[in-house]
């Protein structure tokens, strides 16, 4: 593994994610491995898994709206593309959001700091439990499917906040439904905090690395821990 500080102080959790890194894990696993494995869990998953996201969308849909949500996120190579999944807001969420945000001065920081809000107004009942269990992300295994996802990589990162991640691992990976930062202690961890983890995993990529933050993913999920 070869480092590049350019004159940064690596132990500065807001320049660690500008080191240039040579990865080096397996090339072979990474170029080829990695998305056969995805394609092999998440057409195994798909017949349980389609039931159980058609289930969640029609409980959500009860409130009248659209059950399903689309965004724009950035991919690898600072691709955008749209993520699935299942809604968990009230509907015009960025509309109450900067209301919220405007008169709530704690929280407006909280938001600066973390891109989340530990108690976000946003979020409807039956989202706190999707949201909670992790069921909302399950619409995502169709991104897996589409090569704009990996199972397991980066907190898939929203557009606007490209200019605050300090950071360039990212960009080499695709993003992850689960991941190094996702089975972390997330919640005591700022948003520029997730290049560190990035870096690490980007450094790292393998078999038994992904094995194992799969194996740690379902625990957090049966632990409710999810973000």
């Amino acid at each position: 593994m070869t480092l590049h500080f350019n004159n940064l102080d690596p132990h500065d959790p807001t320049n660690v994610g500008r080191v240039e890194l040579k990865p080096s894990s397996s090339h072979l696993y990474r170029s080829f491995g990695k998305r056969l494995l995805d394609i092999l869990l998440v057409g195994c998953s798909l017949p349980i898994v389609l039931p159980v996201i058609l289930i969640m969308a029609a409980l959500v849909a009860l409130d009248g709206h659209n059950p399903f949500y689309f965004q724009l996120r950035v991919g690898k190579n600072g691709r955008h593309f749209s993520i699935f999944k299942i809604r968990t807001m009230v509907p015009n969420a960025e509309e109450h959001l900067k209301e919220y945000l405007a008169r709530n001065l704690e929280a407006r920081q909280e938001w600066r700091i973390n891109q989340k809000l530990r108690n976000d107004p946003r979020i409807t009942p039956i989202g706190k439990f999707l949201r909670n269990s992790s069921l909302d992300e399950l619409p995502q295994l169709l991104n897996v499917l589409k090569g704009d996802m990996s199972l397991i990589g980066p907190r898939p990162m929203m557009l606007a906040q490209a200019t605050l991640y300090p950071g360039q691992a990212y960009y080499h990976l695709r993003p992850g439904i689960s991941g190094s930062w996702q089975v972390s202690d997330r919640n005591a961890t700022s948003f520029a905090a997730r290049a560190t983890y990035d870096n690490d995993y980007h450094q790292k990529v393998s078999l038994w690395g992904d094995i194992k933050i799969i194996a740690r993913t379902v625990v957090v999920v049966l632990r409710r821990t999810g973000c």
